[in-house]
């Protein structure tokens, strides 16, 4: 039994009901396999078994009182999975969905994700199974001072910077870095996704929806394309999608689709992200109110994954985990797809990415893809660090460099390691062998 399977059948029997972990798990490490044979002392410093288990999980209650003056118990959670190249780094989730699995293949992603980037981050996860939805910005509040009041013993500058994810936007993390300097009497940059007013970055809301129209730009660069003139499918309407739509409209493209948890939106003159954000962003409604504001829109109640039925050159899912198919994989390489982009954090399932490798599609994992926003987090950091702000051009163009970057890094190790065309394999063989050799290099820690 190879070395690979050894340690993917490990995590199997001690975690074995972690399917989104053991899906993560198994994805990266099967690519590993030739920058294993060609290097045997990861094996002998048991470099795989040290990068499946987290260096520490964190989970506490997290109770807070809401509007009715009823007390509201949610559980909260941090996994800091690796330091071996800065400090942890990774978003905090709010949704009912979050569990350990999640976090867990979250955390275990952002090691090689922040690895690309180039910059000086470990790969972290954390979040909560509360629901912003719905809720009043005051319960909101009292809810985000709660977790910060566990979470601030376990996170700062130099150790763990969190950053926003699902369900924690501008508001969330405003009342979270304000409780932080409450309890520790000191402004510093412990949090990225900040305002402008105090050490946020510009062009942070659009990072990773630009970055990962900036990767997928680089790929038809280098094969005498572009996106003029090409459709687009994307999944999803949360900030991911709305700025890859608007890049991908600036650049020529035309984006046909879009979707929220209720339906999906089809429109064949393109999709107008001025629209889309003025629902999702400002109203926090329903696209249904797209169709009604757009003439011929049409919207479709129920299943979002029918954005995939629609012909398209290039697919961006932009969602969450698990959303794109095998039979969503079938029915785009049938009607022409020639690039899919994961713009959200493993979309795609497995069998679905392996057929559409096997049937020609340049398959960009969200690792590399979505990388852009972690990116312009960890610009935030270094702006926050020297007491600068740079401007929206001077991030925007830093952004660029790191996911051309990010394409070529990729590239390049799959040429070197004999899977040419592969960019999953390539993105998470160049990510890991930059982690692995710090950790040999730090010892057994």
């Amino acid at each position: 039994m190879s070395y690979v399977q050894r340690v993917i059948d490990a995590v199997k029997e001690k975690d074995p009901d972690q399917e989104l972990f053991i899906q993560a798990v198994t994805e990266v490490l099967e690519s590993l396999e030739p920058v294993l044979d060609a290097h045997p002392e990861y094996e002998a410093n048991a470099i795989l078994e040290r990068i499946v288990e987290p260096e520490r999980v964190v989970m506490f209650r997290v109770p807070w009182v809401d509007d009715n003056g009823k007390v509201q118990v949610n559980r909260g959670m941090r996994v800091q999975f690796n330091s071996a190249i800065g400090p942890y780094k990774g978003g905090l989730r709010l949704d009912p969905s979050v569990n350990l699995s999640m976090i867990k293949f979250l955390g275990f992603e952002q090691i090689f994700k922040n690895s690309l980037t180039t910059l000086p981050m470990g790969g972290a996860k954390g979040g909560s199974d509360f629901d912003p939805k719905g809720k009043s910005d005051m319960e909101v509040m009292r809810f985000c001072q709660s977790f910060m009041t566990e979470l601030a013993k376990h996170i700062g500058a130099d150790t763990d910077v969190p950053a926003g994810d699902i369900g924690t936007g501008g508001r969330e993390i405003g009342y979270m870095f304000g409780q932080y300097k409450r309890l520790r009497n000191e402004f510093t940059g412990v949090l990225t996704g900040k305002g402008l007013q105090y050490g946020g970055s510009l062009a942070r809301p659009e990072a990773t929806g630009y970055g990962l129209v900036y990767l997928v730009e680089e790929h038809l660069k280098c094969n005498g394309e572009s996106f003029e003139g090409k459709t687009v499918a994307v999944h999803g309407s949360g900030n991911v999608a709305i700025y890859a739509i608007q890049k991908v409209t600036q650049l020529g493209g035309k984006v046909v689709t879009c979707s929220d948890r209720k339906g999906w939106i089809y429109d064949p003159e393109g999709v107008d992200y001025e629209i889309v954000k003025q629902i999702k962003e400002v109203e926090r409604g329903s696209l249904a109110l797209y169709a009604e504001r757009k003439a011929g829109a049409e919207y479709h109640e129920g299943d979002a994954r029918g954005v995939w039925t629609i012909p398209c050159d290039i697919a961006l899912p932009c969602a969450a985990q698990n959303t794109l198919f095998i039979e969503d994989a079938q029915t785009l390489v049938a009607n022409g797809c020639k690039i899919v982009g994961e713009g959200a954090n493993m979309p795609t399932t497995l069998d679905a990415t392996k057929y559409l490798q096997a049937n020609g599609v340049a398959f960009f994992p969200g690792k590399a893809a979505n990388a852009g926003g972690v990116a312009t987090s960890g610009l935030e950091m270094s702006q926050n660090s020297e007491r600068l702000s740079w401007t929206f051009e001077e991030v925007d163009a830093k952004l660029k460099d790191i996911m051309v970057n990010i394409y070529h890094a990729a590239d390049d190790a799959a040429k070197e390691y004999g899977v040419e065309g592969d960019f999953v394999a390539g993105a998470n063989i160049a990510g890991f062998v930059k982690v692995a050799d710090a950790m040999i290099a730090q010892g057994v820690c």
